[in-house]
Formats: structure tokens, sequence, C-alpha cells
């Protein structure tokens, strides 16, 4: 997978992409258990384990491009249906991808996931990352693409001043999720440990990734933010951090909380902070495009009903163009019979001299006229 970088297309208020890396030794094995568990416990309606040749495979009855193409480093791909609240009909699709370099070990499964509702998203709905992955600590699916950080956790930022600028610029840059940096004031215990993150509605929880500074990184962390991103760490608080290139309506005051207590007790205002910079509109990542294009376009899983309305509307799409090929072989022959008939006439041997006559001394009706006539008509792009 290559960098991300932004488009001048916005993500869709019913999207939720994630991408990230599995490092344990069965990444597939642990998504198909769990596939498989959600189905027979009724949480989903209905799942398919996919080859991604086959899956990009074009046939009469379901023709597809090259964006059905997950590319030559994809292992696997995964689809699932389920219902949201109210009945809400959402379509994801997981593919994972092998290691492009031969650091395998260290650099795991890579996997990236699209869903997208039948409306606007809502954060209380079920996470799509635990529809594919099993919610557990015991599965180390959570990896972001960005190294040493993770989903589910608190990542401590790193000691040395030139690490922690390149972990910024990559975070901010590279990632598809929304990244979080708290201040502890002073030595969290148990309790403080707990990710904030624990705190937001489900489908949020898997979206944040949360970053935090020692007591005494509160003058490193906050000059590395400043100089990188332009944003302050405040001592003892916390502040989300922009995209690169920032997203409009980002607001330093407004996403930066001046106060977190880290003891147990739910962070109101941090929370409500993360809330409202995930619904600010925000380009959507050029290999996301990719990814949601392949979701819109090469989706396998139909219902019955749905596999009856598509083989419908390929019946009629072949049945017009049929029509249309039929009504032009009937121009092309109309043109081809006249075109002999001029040229009958044209070397038919009646090629005497006449005199013109007043009706038709303003006119060229020679054969040879005719034909060169009917043969524009035949070579007319129109017709």
């Amino acid at each position: 997978m290559t960098n991300s970088s932004s488009s001048s297309t916005i993500v869709p208020d019913t999207v939720w992409l994630g991408h990230g890396r599995h490092l344990g030794p069965e990444a597939e094995r642990d998504v198909r258990r769990n596939l498989i568990a959600l189905k027979a416990a009724g949480v989903i309606d209905a799942f398919l384990d996919l080859d991604p040749i086959e899956a990009a495979r074009s046939t009469d009855l379901f023709p597809r491009d090259e964006s059905a193409d997950a590319g030559p480093a994809a292992r696997r791909l995964f689809e699932a249906r389920w219902r949201a609240a109210d009945g809400v009909t959402v379509r994801a699709q997981l593919t994972t991808y092998g290691s492009e370099s031969r650091r395998v070990e260290s650099e795991g499964v890579t996997w990236v996931l699209a869903a997208e509702a039948e409306r606007a998203w809502e954060a209380s709905w079920p996470s799509p990352a635990t529809v594919f992955w099993p919610d557990s600590d015991q599965v180390d699916w959570d990896h972001e693409r960005v190294p040493g950080v993770r989903l589910r956790t608190t990542n401590h930022l790193p000691k040395d001043d030139g690490e922690l600028r390149r972990l910024l610029r990559d975070c901010t840059r590279q990632s598809w999720f929304i990244h979080v940096v708290v201040h502890e004031a002073m030595t969290p215990d148990a309790r403080g440990r707990r990710p904030i993150t624990a705190f937001l509605p489900p489908s949020l929880r898997h979206r944040v990734v949360e970053h935090r500074a020692t007591p005494e990184q509160a003058l490193i962390a906050d000059f590395a933010m400043k100089r990188e991103l332009g944003v302050g760490l405040p001592r003892g608080g916390a502040v989300v951090l922009p995209p690169t290139p920032r997203v409009p309506g980002y607001d330093t005051e407004r996403f930066t909380v001046r106060d977190v207590f880290l003891d147990g007790t739910e962070p109101t205002e941090l929370l409500q902070a993360i809330t409202d910079f995930a619904s600010l509109p925000r380009p959507l990542p050029a290999d996301a495009e990719q990814v949601l294009t392949r979701l819109r376009q090469g989706w396998h899983l139909l219902t019955p009903d749905e596999e009856l309305v598509h083989a419908r509307a390929m019946v009629t799409k072949y049945a017009k163009a049929l029509e249309a090929m039929t009504a032009s072989c009937d121009l092309y022959r109309e043109a081809a019979e006249s075109a002999l008939a001029a040229l009958a006439e044209a070397t038919s041997g009646n090629n005497a001299s006449r005199t013109p006559t007043p009706a038709t001394a303003g006119q060229d009706t020679s054969p040879l006229k005719t034909l060169t006539k009917t043969f524009a008509l035949f070579r007319s792009p129109n017709r």
C-alpha cells in the first residue's frame, strides 16, 4: 500500500474507513473465525471469503473494470453485511495485504476496511473493525500503519526530539485515523492509565489513536508540536492533532482542552472535542478512494432480491445494446446498397455526353457525383 495523499473528494458521511496492520501469525484465520461466530450469533446477516483474483474477474452478468482489482499484494478479501439501528443496512469490505518488503515479521499483514451505510453513519453503531476482527486484546490487529502506534491503548511519545517530530509528521500525513495527544501532569495510577478512547462510542473508538506525553515531556512535546503542526500542548491538557493538509473548520482553540484529569473519570470536554473533530468534513485519502470505489463497484454479497434486480438491469442493458447494433447494421447496409447502385450506374458504359437541358443545367447529376455523395454518407460518424 502506498502512502496516503488527499484528494479533493470529501469522505461521505455514510462511510467508515480503517487502515492498519495485524502482527499475529494468522490474520485471515482471525477474521474468518470472527465472521463465522457473528453470523452464528445473528449479529451479521451474511459474509463472503473471496480470493482477490476471482473477486476481480469480470463476467457477462457482472462486468468489472480495473477498479475491482485489489492489486498483486492482496491476500484475501472479505465482505460482510449487517443491519445497524432501525434496520439500516451496512455493507463492508476488508482486504488483507502481504508485506511490501522482506521485513515480514515486523510489518505483519496490512489491512484496509471500508464500510458504507444506507444513511449517515452514527457513532453509536457497532464498529466495523470488530465485525471483522475479534474485540480481544489477545489479537494484535490494531496496529497503525505508522510503526509503533496502536489503537485501543495509550501510546507514549518518543523521548528523542527527532523521533517525536517524525512521528507527528507521519501520524498527520499518512494515517486515516484521528490522533489525540494527552499530557500527563503527573504519573497516573492504574485508573489514569486506562485509554480515554475507551469512553468513546463504538464506531468512534476504533477511529482514534491516543498518544501520551509524560510529565517531563511537557516542554519538548509542546515545542515539537508547535514547530511541526502549529498547535501547542497545554500542561495537563490535550489537543486533537490537525491532519496535513488541515481540514476546513479546524480551529486550534476549539480542539485544545486545557485540563484533562486522568483519574478514571470520563473526560467529557475532551470527548466532545474528539466527537466534534470527527464530524468535520475531511478529504478522502487517495488510497482510500480506491478502496471505497472497490466497495461500491466490486460488491459481491447480494441478497436474492438484489441479484434479481441486477439481472433484470443487465438484460435491459444488453437488449438496448443489441437494438443499437441492429439499427447501426441496417444503416450501414442501406448505405452500402446505395454505394453499389451508384457504382453500377457509373460503370454501366453510358458515357455519352449530353447537352444539359434548361431544367437540369444548374445541377450535377452525374453517376460519379452520386457515388461520391453516397460514400460520404457511408463514412459519416453520425450514421
